[in-house]
């Protein structure tokens, strides 16, 4: 009877430590289905930011597609609608094109309107540019992505034109022919149409295309894994979510360590075999990537210069979609939309410089000007921070002369090598942080690293910037803002499905369009790269970039006039 008792305690025991482990598991099942709960419909309103996150670090078991969720006031959503629609392409007929018919620089060609006619400094000069297929047959459609520039290699003389495409194979181009001399047309096909639709369809079907990762650690144990604005499958994942801008970020929970152990952010890689077989031959370096297109006749005219001098140049008041924005003279730049002045020497970029604190962010190229301002102005020595190489955040100092010149990249995505979780700042949140006044002086750019993602996420990261800028201005509104555009570079058949121009330039139509109507300026990049003769890359060679430096600092030390 006794052995009977006894079972029946030991059973009753083992019963309530059952108990006792089926509460434990599930209330860490509730900690992580509470976080399926949230959603992006009350991170962003329209005048401010709700968060429906709490303070701590949380684990998620959705993959969760933030860009898709966002929920956007009226006008925000007008607004989005109204870009999206602005940057919307032309599309080949519906179904399947053949190689064979697609569109072959080398069978195209252009023509000069009136070649022989009289062309003085100011006039317009009409270009035609017909489509064929790589059977010489003409083109039905539109939507290739052309580049065209007039130059004179003799005065380093440069400048783009305004492409319209007219939706039957025909394009027209138009220059606005500001020196004189004998003046040169150049136009290329960056991409035929039919690689656009394969470029549309990776932007919108594989965002994951460049994947990223974290390390995480506690003690002498690590594990690394992936990360990305958008996370496939059902593992369970860490929620990085800005608590202010509602920025998406997620990466896939370790299996051991918790999600507050992250200690970095890195480029994680490429994917591969993303383009059938079929497709992969619109990509191809020496066919159809960034091929000049010949002429049919004459591809020059003589332009005669004007009878009396005007200021027709610069006398325009500052709009990023004025085109051309600028050209090349003489290897220097010359807006026409404000006076760029020359720095040439570096006590003139000193005495312009004195007294401001001068923030960069961004990536790798407005780097680019904290390395040449660093390098050239002699007195302004960097401050060893102990940051990795090339990624910041870096810091030069002149003490003589009170200069601080600060760089410091922008949150992701970012394809750097490695950036410390510490380290990962948003740009809105810290223009937050800035007082700001009339020594301040702020520079912007932000493009490359979003190519891979839709339109929308790019959207949301620059509402977050817009609105950070109108609160600063609105506080301190001496402060001096600029912003960079993108610019073009060198492509090949595998960059082409990550970084192509085309998705730069959709980028960056979009930028325009959204900053501006504010208070801040413009070094167009985008036109100071293509308008070159140098080769074209994705971190311009260093007359360019001195160029872009002139046109910064002619907006800080404008000259008197």
């Amino acid at each position: 009877m006794w052995r009977d008792s006894f079972r029946l305690q030991i059973f009753c025991l083992l019963m309530a430590v059952l108990a006792i482990v089926v509460l434990v598991h599930n209330f860490f099942q509730v900690e992580h289905l509470d976080d399926d709960t949230v959603s992006g419909s009350s991170w962003i309103t329209e005048n401010n930011v709700q968060h429906s996150l709490s303070q701590t670090t949380k684990t998620t078991r959705k993959p969760y597609c933030g860009y898709k969720q966002q929920t956007l006031s009226k006008r925000e959503q007008a607004e989005q609608e109204s870009l999206l629609a602005a940057i919307q392409w032309p599309k080949p007929p519906d179904g399947k094109i053949a190689f064979v018919q697609s569109t072959d620089p080398s069978h195209s060609d252009f023509v000069i309107v009136k070649p022989s006619r009289f062309f003085k400094v100011g006039d317009q000069l009409e270009v035609l540019v017909r489509m064929k297929d790589f059977q010489g047959k003409p083109k039905q459609y539109g939507g290739d992505y052309l580049q065209a520039r007039i130059h004179s290699p003799v005065l380093k003389a440069g400048a783009t034109g305004r492409i319209v495409d007219c939706h039957n194979g025909l394009y027209k181009v138009f220059f606005t022919l500001l020196w004189p001399g004998e003046v040169k047309v150049s136009v290329s096909l960056v991409h035929p149409s039919e690689a656009i639709q394969v470029l549309l369809r990776l932007r919108e079907e594989r965002p994951d295309r460049v994947y990223f990762k974290s390390s995480f650690k506690s003690g002498r144990y690590l594990e690394t894994t992936e990360c990305n604005v958008c996370l496939p499958g059902d593992l369970p994942v860490c929620n990085f979510t800005d608590l202010y801008t509602g920025e998406p970020w997620f990466c896939y929970k370790p299996r051991k360590l918790s999600c507050a152990s992250r200690i970095n952010h890195a480029k994680g890689g490429y994917q591969k075999g993303l383009l059938t077989q079929e497709e992969s031959l619109f990509f191809q370096s020496d066919v159809n990537i960034k091929r000049p297109i010949p002429s049919s006749g004459p591809d020059s005219v003589i332009v005669k210069p004007k009878a009396f001098t005007d200021s027709s140049n610069m006398d325009r008041p500052e709009d990023p979609t004025v085109s051309p924005s600028g050209y090349y003279y003489e290897d220097e730049w010359r807006s026409r939309t404000h006076c760029v002045h020359h720095f040439n020497k570096s006590d003139d970029i000193t005495k312009c410089l004195q007294g401001k604190v001068i923030h960069l962010f961004g990536d790798s190229t407005i780097r680019q000007w904290f390395e040449y301002l660093t390098a050239f102005v002699p007195d302004l020595v960097e401050f060893n921070l102990g940051s990795p190489k090339n990624v910041g955040p870096f810091m030069s100092v002149d003490l003589k002369h009170n200069i601080l010149l600060k760089f410091r990249c922008h949150g992701p995505p970012i394809r750097f090598s490695t950036v410390f979780s510490s380290e990962l700042r948003y740009i809105a949140n810290e223009l937050n942080g800035i007082v700001g006044g009339r020594n301040t002086v702020i520079a912007i750019t932000i493009w490359s690293h979003f190519s891979t993602f839709p339109v929308e996420v790019y959207i949301r990261r620059l509402r977050n910037i817009r609105r950070s800028i109108i609160q600063l201005l609105d506080r301190s509104p001496k402060t001096l803002i600029v912003v960079r555009t993108a610019n073009v570079q060198e492509l090949g058949p595998e960059v082409s499905l990550f970084n192509s121009d085309w998705y730069s330039f959709q980028l960056d139509s979009v930028m325009r369009k959204m900053f501006s109507g504010i208070a801040v300026h413009f070094v167009d990049a985008w036109e100071m790269s293509l308008a070159h003769y140098l080769p074209h890359n994705l971190h311009p060679q260093e007359v360019i970039v001195k160029n872009q430096i002139d046109a910064f600092l002619s907006y800080v030390c404008p000259l008197q006039t």
